[in-house]
């Protein structure tokens, strides 16, 4: 893959950027509250079928985003920045990455493992099927456990990768007084902050 030597980010990854982020937000708030209030209550089930959804529409951009990236490298990284500090960002990215994919796919597998067989109509218009379940989870409610907790823990890192990636980025802005911010806001020449 061939380095991109740009300073800042086009236009359409800076719109998967922050989209992806807004809709990650809510299903991690959404995740939280659903998952606190009753299990058979009605709005509980509305909540769940919205979280689906909007997770589906998270793992369909992540798909169209990682191949956008495929295409248009990220710019380099700024100077001055450590090795180590380049392999956190580095690993800080892949993770996220990882998650995006990870977390929404769990989430299917984990529907679909359920005993209760509930479909999932996204935004009640699409009907998506359930995935065949691997065999070594062992039977439907066993897979559903192992799962669920996968998709917990996933979230949980997923947080703390986010306050991680918010706290570098903001340090990079006011500490750093480099671009690295700016550049995923404008797709204009940056300079570095005085």
């Amino acid at each position: 893959m061939v380095r991109n030597t740009r300073l800042g980010y086009g236009l359409v990854a800076i719109v998967f950027h922050w989209t992806m982020a807004a809709l990650i937000l809510i299903l991690l708030a959404l995740g939280l509250y659903m998952t606190s209030q009753p299990p058979t209550a009605a709005a509980t089930f509305q909540l769940y079928q919205l979280h689906k959804s909007i997770g589906f529409v998270v793992l369909t951009l992540a798909v169209l985003r990682l191949g956008w990236r495929l295409i248009n490298p990220s710019p380099t990284l700024p100077e001055g920045m450590g090795t180590i500090e380049r392999l956190a960002a580095h690993a800080g990215h892949a993770g996220l990455y990882a998650l995006m994919f990870a977390l929404p796919i769990s989430g299917w597998l984990m529907v679909s493992a359920s005993p209760w067989n509930i479909p999932t109509v996204v935004f009640d218009v699409l009907h998506v099927p359930h995935l065949p379940v691997p065999a070594f989870l062992g039977d439907k409610p066993a897979a559903e456990a192992t799962l669920k907790l996968v998709h917990e823990y996933g979230a949980w890192l997923l947080i703390a990768l986010l306050a991680g990636h918010v706290g570098a980025a903001l340090k990079h802005h006011f500490i750093a007084r480099d671009t690295t911010l700016k550049r995923m806001i404008s797709t204009g020449p940056s300079k570095s902050a005085v």
